[in-house]
């Protein structure tokens, strides 16, 4: 059975308050983007290995213990309290990580909603919701992966419309690494006048003053080519743009096909793709 875990963007990005347990209080929209990985799931019939599962990941892969992958905590997670068979579990990395993307979470909950389509659980989008919590804060967002207005610690979801769809993204990501420990570190905790929901509400051309990521101001400083390439999705047109998550991807949102745009971020991820 084969899925296709999508990205997502954060158009806006509130840091409100500091919590008592050292997290932080968000408040953002998860918007599904179309960049996608591609995950294969079979079931194993011989040469099955001890721990149930074999893996294999291609594409922009990191290093790392099999056993750290999100797709394969969801898989062991589901194992221990449903019958699942040994399985084989095949990801093709397209979108990037270390990106505020939330690949490795979508990768998870696209892996638990096949599990349980593949061999009939029964789980209910409630059910897998919770199991994806467990994974991550963002992870339940992927299950019914529809446009959220989310609070808490990026954990409770709020229904909102939102379509901005015939729009053009442009998504870049350079060769940069932010640390999402050192970004929370450095960011001014405020809550803002007016919610995201209701900023959103307002024409596109408005949000450019008004929906901010409260995490430019503390990567910006430290990562200058990334302001660099929001700067330059305005020059080149963007209705919009904004660093998602706490980067190091960049997307700008357009009204129509930017000419030559890979030219324009030589040597970065660019893709180009409508909403």
């Amino acid at each position: 059975m084969i899925v296709y875990p999508n990205a997502k963007i954060n158009i806006g990005l509130n840091v409100v308050e500091k919590r008592p347990d050292g997290y932080h209080n968000l408040e953002t929209v998860f918007y599904p983007i179309g960049l996608q990985d591609i995950l294969e799931i079979q079931e194993l019939d011989n040469d099955i290995p001890e721990s149930g599962y074999r893996l294999k990941v291609t594409g922009s892969v990191l290093g790392g213990s099999p056993d750290d992958n999100l797709v394969v905590r969801a898989f062991k997670l589901l194992k221990q309290k449903h019958d699942l068979p040994p399985v084989s579990i095949g990801l093709y990395k397209h979108i990037p990580t270390g990106a505020g993307l939330g690949g490795g979470s979508s990768d998870a909950a696209f892996t638990m909603k096949t599990l349980n389509e593949r061999f009939k659980l029964g789980l209910t989008t409630e059910q897998m919701e919770e199991y994806c919590a467990q994974l991550g804060a963002d992870c339940p967002f992927f299950v019914q992966n529809k446009p959220v207005f989310a609070t808490g610690i990026g954990n409770i979801f709020h229904p909102i419309s939102l379509d901005l769809k015939y729009k053009q993204l442009v998504l870049v990501k350079p060769d940069v690494f932010v640390s999402t420990k050192d970004a929370y570190a450095k960011v001014k905790v405020a809550r803002p006048e007016k919610q995201l929901p209701e900023l959103l509400a307002q024409p596109i051309e408005t949000w450019k003053d008004n929906v901010v990521n409260d995490f430019e101001s503390s990567v910006f400083p430290k990562y200058p080519e990334i302001a660099a390439i929001k700067d330059k999705m305005y020059d080149l047109g963007a209705l919009y743009a904004s660093m998602s998550g706490s980067g190091s991807s960049v997307f700008g949102i357009f009204d129509d096909p930017v000419e030559n745009v890979d030219a324009e971020f030589s040597g970065m991820f660019c893709r180009q793709r409508e909403l």
